[in-house]
Parts: structure tokens; C-alpha cells; sequence
């Protein structure tokens, strides 16, 4: 990686690669779990990860909320010597054609033919390929394949990378910030996003050219860690909405979970950001119930 890790959010984004990395070679969840903890941890605590390293060593970095002794050797090892020994082993690993010949319906032939002419790496390059029309035009390929291949991608990355197990989208499966913070999460982001004010990352879905344009805030608000950016899928694209739906990752005590807001296109809502799946919530906190109550009585 030969680069400096000083900043908690390069040290953060480190640890969630390597939770991907682990994730799709299909780790014990346990593991998965604890690197995403622990990057949350790190990239949305207050001081430099960095100078407590220097002032108390790795004991101190265990203090951190979920940050063990071996995750805590690896932060070490990131800000000392800007090495990460584990993630460059996994990634050495992921060599492109194995990656390719995990998906159903492409064999190890395949996988080299895809990777020798389109120069695909990753399943992320798979899925534009697929979308772009490029995939059929390699010999073995066709519209059906290709199709059943972008059905595939589609389950498999769309899926919620902090496991599906521990998502809380409807309004019955434990905490969940109000959708008032979530919504001040939402017009802060945007905001900043739209002044140039955020840090931006390279996404590896629908991004050919590998250019850094997804912008990425983390705040902590009413007791929740809250990550936002805007929505990278498929539909999204598909949709002109990348710029519109902004997703929220938020985490408290061990619990965790994201939503989708949106702009409202029709309705009592509509024009108004809308935390999908929470719509109820939403009209209450905009008032539009007793606007509407208002507007029909008598002499309104």
C-alpha cells in the first residue's frame, strides 16, 4: 500500500475493505463483524487515532470501542509503517479470475476470456460490463447469459455489506434513529456534498474509470454514528437517482441498520425527503396531516 494511515477515516475505510475482502470469501461472520465495528469505531471517534497510539501504545487503542488485540496490531501496523499485512494478503488472493469464476454460469475459461479482453477485476467491473453490454460481445456470451449474470451481480452486491441478518429497514425491528435526525443527516450531506465540502471515494460498482466522485460523510448525532452517501445501484442508475437517494448507515450500542431517503414524487409528501419504509413518520414530522386537517375547515 506504501501510503501514510494517519487520518481515522484512512484507517477506517482500511478496516472495511478488509471486512469486504473476508465477507466474499465467505469468513465467519464473527470476523466480518468485528473489522465493520471497529471501522466504525475508529472513523467516527473525536481524536487522532493516530497520537493515542503515540501516547499509550496499543493499549490504548483498545479502549476504543470495539477494537480488540489483533485489530488494534493492525492499526499499528497501518499508522507505523503504512503496511496492512492482512489486507494485502486477502487481496492477493482475490486474483480476477478466480473472483469471476465464482459467479454461476461462468467457469474458469470463461473467467479468463472476460478478464484477457475486457481487463474486468473485480465483480463490480463485472456488473458494468454486464449492464453495458460489453459481456455479450465475448464468445460464450449472449443476451440470456448475460442477463441471468446481471440478475446474479445484482443479488449479490446489492445486498447490505453490514449483513443482512443485522438490517432494520421496517419499522418493527428494533431501535432506529428518529426520523427527524436522519432527515437533518440527509440536508447536511447534501448540502456539503453539492459545495464540494465532502471527501469523496473511488466506488467499485459503475465506476470504469475508477474515479473518486462518491462523496462520504460520517457524523454522530442523538447517540447514533451515522455514515451517508449517495445511493451506487443498479435501480439508482437505472433511475437518474444517484445524485437524489442517499443511503444512511447507522450504528448505537450493537445496534445497527440503514435506510433509504428519497425525494417524494407525488402525495401529501411530495417534494419533500422521505426516509423510505418510515412514510408515517415522515408526514407526522413535516405536519402534513394537521396541515391538510387545517386546510379543510370551515373559513380556511
Amino acid at each position: 500500500m506504501g501510503v501514510e494511515w494517519k487520518d481515522n477515516i484512512g484507517i477506517a475505510d482500511a478496516l472495511e475493505r478488509v471486512a469486504d475482502l473476508l465477507e466474499e470469501q465467505d469468513a465467519m461472520p464473527f470476523r466480518v463483524t468485528a473489522y465493520r465495528k471497529a471501522a466504525g469505531s475508529i472513523g467516527q471517534w473525536p481524536e487522532s487515532v493516530a497520537e493515542l497510539l503515540a501516547s499509550k501504545g496499543e493499549a490504548g487503542l483498545r479502549e476504543l470501542p470495539g477494537v480488540g488485540k489483533s485489530i488494534a496490531a493492525a492499526v499499528a501496523e497501518l499508522v507505523r509503517t503504512g503496511q496492512f499485512g492482512l489486507l494485502q494478503r486477502l487481496e492477493d488472493e482475490s486474483s480476477p479470475e478466480q473472483l469471476l469464476a465464482s459467479v454461476p454460469g461462468i467457469g474458469p475459461e470463461l473467467a479468463r476470456r472476460i478478464h484477457e479482453e475486457l481487463g474486468v477485476r473485480s465483480l463490480e467491473e463485472l456488473e458494468q460490463a454486464a449492464h453495458d453490454g460489453r459481456l455479450e460481445a465475448v464468445e460464450g456470451f449472449g443476451p440470456r447469459r448475460g442477463q441471468q449474470v446481471r440478475d446474479l451481480l445484482e443479488a449479490r452486491l446489492g445486498r447490505n455489506r453490514r449483513g443482512a441478518a443485522r438490517k432494520r429497514e421496517s419499522l418493527d425491528e428494533g431501535p432506529r434513529p428518529d426520523v427527524g435526525v436522519l432527515l437533518q443527516v440527509d440536508e447536511e450531506y447534501r448540502r456539503k456534498a453539492d459545495a464540494g465540502e465532502l471527501r469523496t471515494i473511488a466506488p467499485r460498482r459503475f465506476n470504469p474509470s475508477g474515479e473518486a466522485w462518491l462523496p462520504v460523510m460520517r457524523r454522530k448525532l442523538d447517540g447514533w454514528n451515522v455514515r451517508a452517501l449517495f445511493s451506487n445501484t443498479a435501480m439508482a442508475h437505472q433511475q437518474k437517482a444517484t445524485h437524489d437517494w442517499v443511503v444512511l448507515y447507522f450504528d448505537q450500542e450493537g445496534d445497527e441498520g440503514q435506510c433509504t431517503i428519497v425525494t417524494a414524487h407525488g402525495g401529501p409528501l411530495d417534494g419533500r425527503r422521505v426516509v423510505r419504509g418510515r412514510e408515517v413518520e415522515c408526514l407526522a414530522y413535516y405536519g402534513v396531516e394537521s396541515e391538510e386537517a387545517e386546510a379543510h375547515q370551515p373559513g380556511a
